[in-house]
């Protein structure tokens, strides 16, 4: 009976030492996996702000976890430790939820081709040029906002990679890098019609005959790919009759980094073949028609 009882001791001495070994193996893990997520954030987040919250938010988590560890492991609550990893991985993910969706994010990107660097894209209300994208954010060269048309500010935007799953992207380059653009031109009623029709239309496909020949092919590729109709892409012309003159609306193709660019130069063309029909087309304003003058009674003393 003796040897009996001490072969028992002497088991619950090693399964006790076993144990402790094995809580002991787990803590050191939720500590390294601390120390490992603050050390990956503090590389990979720019910003201070985000970058203090989240690894403030992983510390809290991974101490709670350890807590709850240890008083079950004590208290013999919890036998299973993979139970406590689970615990650890479930706040690790609530926690950085929105950094594991912009990795997520990253390889949407890449694989499927959303957009990439060198595209003028719009995304989250924010327009610009791809310069970077990396695990975690996409880098544009910011264009529009208090300059006009596509010009750039100068800022640099860094947007979380994230986005691509939150709403639409706007790819102005991908597929087909060429855009359609108008703009209206006011002609009095008593000028010749049918030169001013002439004057637009050709200045228009002698200016963009480049754009037209190259977009013909590329709209083709479009239309194989997708289930869409096939485009007119020659400069067309619209005429609305309006109370004070004619309008014209041009609509043309162009490169969509030309398009400020082609405006001015198609103003600058037409106005100038305007001035040389000596009057025959006029550009309108806008004018006021005083139907009735109102007497005026003056009394003299």
């Amino acid at each position: 009976m003796e040897i009996i009882e001490n072969i028992s001791q002497w088991m619950d001495a090693h399964l006790v030492s076993s144990n402790i070994a094995k809580y002991l193996i787990w803590a050191l893990f939720i500590l390294l996996a601390i120390a490992f997520l603050r050390q990956f954030l503090r590389k990979q987040l720019p910003d201070s702000s985000i970058r203090y919250k989240s690894q403030k938010a992983v510390e809290i988590f991974g101490y709670i976890i350890l807590a709850i560890v240890t008083i079950s492991f004590f208290t013999g609550s919890i036998k299973d430790f993979g139970l406590a990893v689970g615990f650890l991985t479930a706040g690790i993910t609530i926690t950085l939820q929105e950094l594991i969706l912009s990795i997520a994010g990253s390889f949407y990107i890449f694989f499927v081709g959303v957009y990439k660097p060198g595209d003028r894209i719009e995304i989250n209300n924010i327009k610009g040029d791809v310069i970077d994208i990396d695990s975690i954010y996409t880098t544009m060269m910011e264009i529009g906002e208090w300059v006009s048309s596509d010009n750039y500010t100068g800022r640099i935007v860094k947007l979380s990679n994230a986005f691509v799953f939150k709403g639409p992207v706007y790819n102005y380059s991908k597929d087909f890098p060429f855009v359609w653009d108008e703009f209206n031109l006011p002609i009095r009623y008593n000028s010749d019609i049918e030169l001013a029709k002439t004057i637009v239309v050709q200045i228009a496909s002698e200016t963009l005959s480049e754009y037209v020949s190259q977009s013909i092919s590329e709209w083709s590729q479009v239309v194989n790919k997708y289930y869409i109709e096939n485009a007119e892409v020659d400069p067309t012309l619209a005429i609305t009759m309006t109370d004070n003159w004619i309008q014209f609306n041009l609509r043309y193709i162009v490169d969509y980094k030309k398009r400020r660019y082609t405006k001015h130069l198609l103003n600058e063309l037409i106005g100038k073949a305007i001035q040389k029909t000596e009057g025959k087309v006029q550009l309108a304003s806008a004018t006021f028609e005083i139907v009735r003058v109102p007497n005026i009674n003056v009394k003299k003393d």
